[in-house]
């Protein structure tokens, strides 16, 4: 019997709150979006991937140096256009990302400023040689909880339109 209401009363809910009153405050968006990240100002194809704590960007040429006494990283992002900028950032952790085959690799992490839609957000993005992939950049979970949902069946829904700090 009380599985009985518990199965009534869920149903009750859903007919009562449609899943979209739920999500009704997240912007709707497609599996691949394009991006604007800072600093460099370069605009990249991004993949959302729910599968993603934390998002990943093409970069090359990366070696750690010391600033203050501080780890940083400096680094090359390059998108598919091959539009590039070396940047250099403070180091916040190395990440352990496991792969596809099972082969843990040690990649750096930075805080980068993504802008995707109106909304701009700074996030940990891990350092990794992407050339080979079809998207340069993938947009992780932390970025996109709370603000977003992906509806699958749809790209390039939004374009970057964000102020970002200190540029106004």
């Amino acid at each position: 019997m009380q599985r009985y209401f518990s199965c009534c009363f869920f149903s009750l809910l859903l007919i009562l709150f449609p899943v979209h009153v739920f999500a009704k405050d997240k912007t709707l968006i497609g599996w691949i979006e394009k991006v604007r990240v800072y600093p460099g100002d370069i605009e990249f194809k991004a993949k959302m991937d729910t599968g993603a704590l934390t998002s990943s960007i093409n970069a090359k040429n990366i070696s750690e140096f010391e600033r203050d006494g501080e780890a940083w990283v400096r680094f090359e992002i390059i998108n598919k256009d091959n539009v590039s900028s070396t940047l250099e950032l403070p180091l916040v952790r190395e990440a352990k990302i496991k792969r596809h085959f099972g082969v843990a690799q040690k990649r750096h992490v930075v805080v980068l400023g993504v802008c995707l839609g109106k909304l701009y957000k700074e996030t940990q993005v891990n350092l990794v040689d992407r050339h080979g992939f079809l998207y340069a950049m993938l947009i992780g979970r932390s970025f996109l909880r709370k603000d977003f949902a992906i509806d699958p069946s749809q790209q390039f829904t939004t374009s970057p339109k964000c102020i970002v700090p200190g540029d106004a």
